[in-house]
């Protein structure tokens, strides 16, 4: 299985445990993902913690989907790992980490994913609209926790 690999970086003129405690609030992740996605939370945790699932209804290309993931590991301030356990993606593991840096903290992106069709469909459908959708995510963020 060909597996690919998304990165952003993106720095913020927050604390630390600020910046974590925003992201691990699963009810931001429909502040900071696009319309076009139409995401709707049908289960969050509370507490967020290891081993807690998400579950979510989107659409892909007007596909409805249900996406659940599950956290896979929780490092609180210093970053948590979710993963598909449900949904679109053949593979999907979602690293978010957090560091101080210069009065402020990185937040960091890795993302491995894999897809059904491999190099042609990602090349052409699925890096297109990951690039635009962590483009939003961005945007959102400093938005948020940079302008705020």
């Amino acid at each position: 299985m060909k597996t690919f690999t998304l990165r952003r970086s993106l720095w913020v003129p927050k604390p630390l445990d600020e910046v974590f405690s925003f992201f691990s609030d699963a009810r931001n992740l429909e502040r900071i993902t696009p319309k076009w996605l139409k995401i709707g939370s049908m289960k969050r945790p509370e507490p967020m913690v290891e081993g807690a699932c998400i579950k979510h209804k989107l659409k892909i290309r007007g596909i409805p989907v249900t996406w659940v993931s599950e956290i896979t590991e929780w490092d609180p301030p210093y970053g948590f790992v979710d993963e598909q356990k449900k949904g679109p993606y053949r593979l999907w593991r979602h690293e978010h980490r957090f560091r101080e840096e210069r009065d402020g903290t990185v937040c960091e992106d890795i993302v491995k994913y894999a897809v059904l069709g491999g190099e042609f469909v990602n090349r052409f459908l699925i890096a297109p609209d990951l690039k635009k959708l962590f483009d939003y995510r961005q945007d959102k963020l400093k938005a948020i926790l940079v302008r705020s």
